[in-house]
């Protein structure tokens, strides 16, 4: 089996960024499967969710050794998402017409996308609430019903677009949990989602189109990139990739959407001005945050 440079490169730089950040796997290899490698939408998101299942232990195991990971919230958010990522691939592929099935595809891919962007926002503006929390990731008060809920959410999304196991699900953890530092929001994610893309990519293989040439070739970029992307996303915040991605959410979604080409450029030009500008304000307050740090930190 040849591998495909192009899309192990591609890989390299998804898994980088899911290491990082917990996001970005499928809302951003799926749509580059789609727009840049001409991949059928339904073959896209069952090659990417297998893809993935193989990426999630890597960073997950990361921020387990480092104790980022609160497991009573993982146990709850497997029992919703596990049964309903694999009812929804299973739904996906049993629709009678395959093409109207791989527009409804990605029609999903392009809504979850701009979902995902408006989700980073969110983040960003409720990840200030957990800058000062000091305590220990496993005390926090668990919600069951609630988190039930959203991992039956994110378990629905992620079978039918492959979309929001990092970019949907980690925003409503924040929102329930705002205590949840950063690196123990990625920790969490990553490790929830194990079990979540196991479940859709398994159902991937016995009902759908999964093309292994190329799982194969993204895996041979993605397995080093998120390796290394938990590894920095482990010690630092990810605030400085945050407007990046959000942007690339954004266009994506806008493609997948089948928005005109020049409303997708003109979209994308503002937005890089309002990146650029938020990247710089964030990496001039770092030594500010870092100072505020030290402050607080307990002496020893």
């Amino acid at each position: 089996m040849a591998i495909d440079w192009n899309l192990a490169l591609a890989g390299l730089g998804v898994g980088f960024i899911v290491g990082l950040t917990g996001m970005g796997g499928g809302a951003l290899m799926t749509p580059i499967l789609v727009l840049v490698f001409g991949i059928a939408p339904l073959a896209a998101v069952s090659s990417d969710l297998v893809a993935s299942m193989v990426m999630k232990p890597i960073g997950g195991g990361v921020h387990l050794r480092r104790g980022t990971v609160n497991l009573q919230l993982v146990k709850w958010l497997v029992i919703g998402s596990v049964p309903s990522a694999f009812v929804s691939v299973w739904f996906v592929h049993h629709l009678p017409n395959p093409a109207r099935a791989n527009e409804i595809v990605q029609y999903a891919v392009g809504a979850a996308l701009l979902l995902a962007s408006l989700a980073l926002v969110a983040k960003g503006a409720f990840s200030g609430r957990a800058k000062l929390h000091a305590g220990d990731v496993t005390t926090i008060q668990i919600h069951p019903v609630r988190t039930v809920m959203i991992g039956v959410f994110g378990g629905v999304v992620v079978g039918l677009t492959s979309v929001g196991s990092g970019s949907l699900m980690m925003v409503l953890l924040l929102i329930l949990y705002p205590m949840l530092t950063a690196s123990e929001l990625v920790g969490t994610d990553l490790v929830q989602a194990i079990p979540l893309v196991a479940s859709a990519a398994l159902a991937s293989i016995a009902f759908g189109k999964v093309q292994f040439d190329v799982t194969t070739s993204l895996l041979v970029g993605a397995v080093p990139g998120v390796y290394f992307g938990a590894r920095v996303s482990s010690r630092s915040p990810d605030r400085l990739i945050r407007p990046v991605l959000a942007v690339v959410l954004i266009v994506s979604g806008l493609k997948m959407l089948k928005v005109p080409t020049p409303i997708v450029g003109a979209v994308a030009a503002v937005l890089a001005l309002v990146a650029i500008f938020m990247i710089v304000r964030a990496y001039r307050s770092a030594p500010t945050e870092a100072a505020d740090a030290d402050a607080i930190e307990p002496a020893t």
